[in-house]
C-alpha cells in the first residue's frame, strides 16, 4: 500500500565549547534551521561564557535557535547512543580540552561522548579547532581524530574572494562545512578561476 509520509528531515549535532569563535556556531544553527535540518545543540560552560564575551548573547538567546538542546552532562541523552540516527556532528568552535577529550575517548561529557558515537558509527565528524599557535598535543590529538575518521577544519579565513565584513568571512568557512555534508547552501559564491591578469 502506497504512503505520502515525507521523508525524514536530516539531523546534525552542534557543539559549541569554549574557543573563541562562537559566531560560527550561532550562525551554523541559523543556517541549517533555514535549511530544514534538524539540530541538536549543545553548549559548554566555558561556550556560555565566550558567547557572553563575543556576541553579547545568553544561553537562552542560542538555544532559541536550536530545535532540540542537550544538558552537557547528561551522558543519558538520547544523542549518547548510536541507535541516535543523524547525519554527523560539527564542534563550532571546538576547544583544545574537548578536541583532547575526543582525541582520547575519554567521553566525560555528552560533548565528547555524542563524537565519540559519531566516530564509532562511522558518520561525519568536524572539529573547527581554535587555537594558535598549536603546540605538539595538540597537533596530535588532531592527527589522533583524523586517524579516527573525524575531519579537522581549523576556520581559516580565505581571501581571494575579497570578503567585506567579518560575516563573509564566517559565511564562506562555513560553506566550505556544509559541503562536507552535502547541506545546499547559498553562502559564498563557487570558486570560478583566476581572474585574467591585466597585461
Amino acid at each position: 500500500m502506497a504512503t505520502n509520509s515525507a521523508p525524514p528531515r536530516r539531523r546534525l549535532i552542534v557543539a559549541i565549547t569554549g574557543a573563541t569563535g562562537v559566531a560560527y556556531g550561532v550562525r551554523l544553527l541559523g543556517v541549517l534551521r533555514d535549511a530544514g535540518v534538524e539540530t541538536h545543540l549543545l553548549v559548554s560552560e566555558a561556550g556560555v561564557l565566550n558567547l557572553h564575551q563575543e556576541l553579547d548573547m545568553s544561553r537562552k538567546d542560542v538555544e532559541a535557535l536550536a530545535d532540540v538542546v542537550h544538558p552537557v552532562r547528561d551522558v543519558g541523552a538520547s544523542i549518547a547512543s548510536g541507535s541516535f540516527t543523524s547525519s554527523g556532528m560539527i564542534v563550532a568552535p571546538c576547544s583544545m580540552k574537548t578536541l583532547a577529550a575526543i582525541a582520547n575517548g575519554l567521553s566525560d561529557n555528552l560533548i565528547s561522548r555524542a563524537a565519540d558515537v559519531v566516530l564509532k558509527e562511522r558518520r561525519r565528524l568536524v572539529l573547527m579547532v581554535r587555537e594558535t599557535p598549536f603546540n605538539l598535543a595538540h597537533l596530535r590529538n588532531m592527527t589522533s581524530v583524523t586517524e579516527m575518521g573525524g575531519i579537522i577544519f581549523p576556520p581559516l579565513p580565505g581571501f581571494y574572494h575579497r570578503p567585506q565584513s567579518i560575516e563573509e568571512m564566517i559565511d564562506h568557512t562555513l560553506g566550505r562545512v556544509l559541503d562536507l555534508y552535502d547541506i545546499a547552501h547559498a553562502l559564498t559564491p563557487r570558486w570560478a578561476g583566476l581572474k585574467n591578469q591585466q597585461t
